[in-house]
């Protein structure tokens, strides 16, 4: 891997201020072995692409759960000389398949958003459509903006919530099964290879970009393919 040049090392203030991590993160990231020693020119440490690489790679990490201790069990697993190409491939295949906006409040600020009182019956649905996730005392985590409005709607529809509790466990079990096997292919079809091949450079940035693409794309391919196998349940059960 060839040594940056000059001009694309950082100080670490600048290195904070293109991240948006303070300095002092940076340095407990850099004592926790998260992140390479700078290189030194004179008494100053500069970082290089590689060291932006790394911080998105563990910022990407952060936001999506992933405990400081499973963030280091991570960065364990890439080879020592895992250059910014291949950390950008870690997060094209760990950035969300969809969006989510994973908040936690209490029943006050959830009232709020749901623009009425939800009494304890409601909460319970919420929870059993899978809109809200219970805390310890009046604090839950609603698992995104829009799924609470679509709860909404399911309390409003007039039709018993254990259907639609049922409907959610269902669609639940298949999705997760379906995801599990989606990435197993991948990862003894793609990945694994890539991985035999020791890593080639000119390979990471084209899965980089092929994974990118392919999320969006296999995301629709499931909706669609769910709605036309709905539609072709009712008309052989008409016929």
């Amino acid at each position: 891997m060839a040594a940056p040049s000059l001009p694309d090392m950082l100080t670490i203030d600048q290195l904070a201020e293109r991240t948006g991590i303070s300095i002092r993160t940076i340095r407990f990231y850099a004592g926790r072995g998260l992140l390479p020693p700078p290189q030194l020119r004179g008494r100053t440490g500069l970082y290089g692409p590689d060291h932006v690489a790394r911080l998105e790679l563990v910022t990407e990490l952060s936001a999506l759960g992933f405990t400081l201790a499973a963030i280091e069990g991570r960065l364990e697993k890439l080879p020592a000389t895992a250059g910014a190409e291949e950390l950008a491939l870690q997060r094209a295949l760990l950035t969300p398949w969809v969006p989510e906006q994973i908040e936690d409040v209490d029943t006050m600020e959830l009232d709020r958003r749901a623009g009425r009182p939800l009494g304890p019956d409601d909460l319970r649905a919420l929870e059993g459509l899978g809109v809200i996730t219970r805390l310890d005392g009046d604090r839950m985590r609603l698992n995104g903006a829009a799924t609470l409005g679509e709860g909404l709607a399911v309390l409003d529809s007039g039709l018993p919530t254990e259907t639609w509790k049922r409907a959610h466990q269902i669609i639940e079990r298949h999705t997760t099964a379906l995801a599990e096997e989606l990435m197993t292919m991948f990862q003894a079809e793609v990945l694994q290879p890539y991985r035999d091949r020791g890593r080639p450079a000119d390979e990471r940035s084209r899965l980089a970009e092929a994974f990118t693409q392919l999320k969006p794309i296999t995301v629709r391919g499931v909706v669609t393919a769910f709605g036309r196998a709905v539609n072709r349940t009712i008309r052989e059960r008409v016929g």
